[in-house]
């Protein structure tokens, strides 16, 4: 017993003393702040500088070195184990030492529901088209597909003399890929390849290039920036001109996903590389877990871009319709939700009873005939069959029939070449709470229709209480003018903004449901392996879709008005944007049909011909970005990795985060009664313009504005206001709830709004 006992002991020691040097031999990649201004002299570069610190501090070989940050951060990216992160981090040049995170991608006729139609828009007066040859928009995301028609470069003119930029070599890519409309395209791996543990030297899965073999990338810059093509299409779908909102700007891609991720120090190396390049609009559909903006990646680099005078978009996410879900939430970076376009795909299930549901689809191939055939939904807990799961269908009871998948849990195509690998002719893909009744239209690999909860609920009880269910499937090919639209999709993410909930987020939404745009032909419309079809066009959605949507209208509102700061643009924007629809109702949800909010839709839905001429705009400085920071609790030092100041010293902070001159209002009282905010707008307008107040609130809060009028002499003149919000006692109880309302300075020409939300608790 004792020589066991022993024999035990030793084997426990072993595996501990295993696991201890596992974990310190293990390397990870890790994010490292430097103090900037303490680089010595004697260092010609900062990576220069870097990289004798790291081999200094942690006895790293020189390739531990996997990125030097200049522009969009001061420090580097490094492959290292636990105890040289440790003892990096103890280094007095050093202000912070983080962990890569991993950030998710959030997956034509939608210029002309902008206003933007080429023989009508406003953009074609004044030499805005023109001009907007001179705006680079970078794309960050999978790469691109360079044959695409949408990047081809008819017409175009030289490139700008200020580009910097280059067009990277690779195994599959060189400079002959690129011309006048594309004019650059990298690619970012490092983080990558440490991250799925081959190292930066060993050769990953996927080539090293900026080509795009996922499609994301493609479909994202060709919608930003996409040149003009004729008889575009899904396979006959949405059949028309496809193109991007600023058909002339350039285009540069900067290849920062791969098939398990997109990591934060390859994103920062391509958002480092895009400032040095010369972008002037930078469009970012990825997103990661909230953190405070000083471990946010894209919130780091995005305030460098804005401080250099760069527009940066992103996608909100796509979690929706879940409460406080959003991404990106930084008050620097234009958060963009999805909406519907007035184009729709039908189609119809007809079930035996001689009932017709209305659904979509993009479904392309053979149909499965006139007849109706065996309809069966396998609702078994212990099979998971009612979800369509892999394996999870008997062949014996689906063959020959359609088969009821409900949505959620794994991907909505995947679950018809389930259905089709088990035998099932067609499908119908039902929501279910999670999803409610919105619609998103896929090009499936068998004959399928997506329905509605509502729908779906009717279907699937047809199909377990009738003793002989059948159905058959109807496709009703491209419809336009739908109304209502738009619609805000259920799945954009929604407010409140978790991290500073006294700024109003998502800023606004755009196209982002079933959008037409270039795609790459290294894979099917589904991204499924087993999809052999090839597209030069694909439809989409996902505020993926609709943030490139708003980094192309940027690049318009940049030509058009080159003098204007970032926020000025993100102003005009928001306080221009709509809120009724095509019918002229008040915008609703996708989820449930219920009216929109701004916590949904943001200021509303933007309006590109309106943001042209805002008449007034809320700016914002660098300064007011600092005091905003120095208001949220953080350090000293924490305050210094988003700014890379070394003079910060918070002497100038809000007293409230909420007093930055931002273009809406997100109102939290907690214990207070009052809240007081005072904000500056800019006249961008003609001189000698007057503009009164007009508020609508609930009567829950009392509103007063002072003054109630402001009078501009002089273009670019500013004038300050000041805004109460008194929380009424008669609000106590019922504390939980949010209400929502606006202040709108107007006159004749313009109307200035701003959406106010307010919430008497943090949650």
């Amino acid at each position: 017993m004792a020589a066991m006992a022993s024999s035990s002991s030793s084997n426990f020691f072993f595996i501990f003393f295993l696991v201890l040097c596992l974990k310190i031999t293990a390397k990870k990649t890790y994010i490292v702040q430097m103090k900037h201004q303490d680089k010595p002299l004697s260092f010609e570069t900062h990576h220069d500088w870097h990289s004798s610190s790291l081999q200094s501090l942690t006895d790293s070989p020189p390739e531990s070195l996997l990125y030097s940050y200049t522009e969009a951060f001061n420090g580097f990216a490094a492959s290292l184990n636990e105890e040289q992160a440790e003892s990096l981090s103890k280094s007095e040049s050093i202000l912070g030492v983080y962990e890569d995170t991993v950030y998710t991608l959030h997956t034509t006729r939608s210029p002309q529901f902008l206003g933007l139609d080429a023989d009508l828009g406003l953009w074609a007066t004044g030499g805005s088209t023109q001009a907007s040859e001179d705006v680079i928009i970078g794309v960050l995301d999978t790469g691109v597909w360079p044959e695409s028609k949408s990047f081809d470069d008819s017409g175009m003119p030289e490139i700008p003399s200020k580009w910097r930029g280059e067009c990277e070599s690779g195994p599959d890519f060189g400079p002959k890929f690129c011309n006048k409309k594309l004019i650059g395209a990298r690619s970012f791996s490092k983080g990558y390849r440490m991250a799925i543990g081959g190292g930066i030297n060993k050769k990953p899965k996927e080539i090293d290039s900026p080509r795009d073999k996922d499609g994301h990338g493609t479909h994202t810059a060709s919608t930003a920036a996409g040149s003009h093509v004729a008889n575009a299409s899904l396979l006959g779908y949405a059949s028309g001109i496809a193109r991007g909102m600023a058909t002339r700007a350039r285009v540069a891609a900067y290849k920062v996903c791969w098939e398990t991720g997109c990591f934060g120090s390859d994103i920062l190396a391509g958002m480092d590389r895009a400032i040095r390049d010369g972008v002037d609009v930078l469009s970012v559909s990825l997103g990661g877990r909230l953190a405070p903006y000083y471990r946010d990646t894209v919130a780091l680099g995005a305030f460098a871009a804005v401080e250099k005078g760069i527009f940066v978009s992103c996608s909100a996410g796509n979690s929706g319709p879940t409460r406080a879900t959003l991404a990106n939430v930084a008050p620097w970076i234009m958060t963009v939700g999805a909406g519907t376009l007035d184009r729709d795909f039908p189609a119809y299930a007809v079930l035996g009873n001689k009932v017709r549901y209305n659904g979509v689809s993009l479904y392309s191939g053979r149909g499965i005939g006139k007849k109706p055939v065996g309809l069966v939904y396998n609702k078994d807990n212990n099979t998971f069959g009612n979800l369509c799961l892999p394996g999870s269908l008997k062949p014996a009871s689906v063959r020959g029939k359609i088969v009821v998948c409900d949505r959620g849990t794994n991907a909505r195509v995947e679950k018809g070449g389930v259905v089709r690998d088990a035998g099932g002719v067609g499908m119908i893909l039902a929501n279910t709470a999670d999803s409610g009744e919105e619609l998103v239209a896929d090009s499936h690999l068998l004959p399928a229709v997506a329905v509605g909860r509502k729908t779906g609920d009717l279907i699937r009880k047809y199909a377990q209480s009738n003793p002989n269910p059948t159905a058959k499937l109807v496709f009703g090919g491209t419809v336009l003018n739908v109304r209502p639209s738009p619609v805000v999709a259920a799945f954009s993410s929604r407010g409140p903004n978790m991290v500073t909930p006294q700024i109003l987020k998502p800023d606004v939404i755009g196209p982002g449901v079933n959008i037409l745009a270039a795609w790459s032909e290294a894979i099917g419309p589904t991204g499924l392996v087993k999809d052999t079809r090839k597209t030069k066009f694909n439809i989409v959605s996902g505020t993926s879709m609709s943030c490139p949507h708003i980094s192309g209208l940027a690049a318009l509102l940049k030509a058009a008005h080159p003098d204007w700061s970032p926020s000025a643009i993100k102003s005009a924007l928001v306080t221009t944007a709509y809120t009724r629809d095509n019918t002229n109702s008040s915008l609703r949800d996708a989820a449930d049909g219920s009216l929109s909010n701004p916590w949904v839709h943001g200021a509303g839905h933007v309006d590109p011909q309106k943001a042209l001429s805002p008449g007034l705009i809320y700016d914002i400085t660098t300064k007011q970005y600092i005091s905003f920071l120095c208001s949220l609790g953080y350090t000293i030092d924490q305050v210094k990795t988003i700014v890379k100041r070394p003079n910060i010293t918070c002497s100038k902070r809000f007293k409230d985060p909420g007093e930055l001159n931002y273009p809406s209002f997100s109102v939290l009282f907690g214990d207070k009664r009052v809240v007081w905010y005072t904000r500056e707008l800019t006249n961008v307008g003609p001189a000698r313009s007057i503009y009164k107040v007009a508020v609508d609130g609930p009567s829950s809060v009392g509103i007063s504005v002072r003054p109630r009028t402001l009078v501009f002499r002089h273009i670019g003149e500013k004038k300050r206001y000041s805004v109460s919000f008194v929380a009424k006692r008669t609000r106590r109880g019922s504390t939980a709830r949010s209400e929502y309302g606006s202040i709108v300075w107007g006159n004749a020409q313009h109307q200035v709004k701003s959406p106010v939300t307010f919430s008497w608790t943090f949650l």
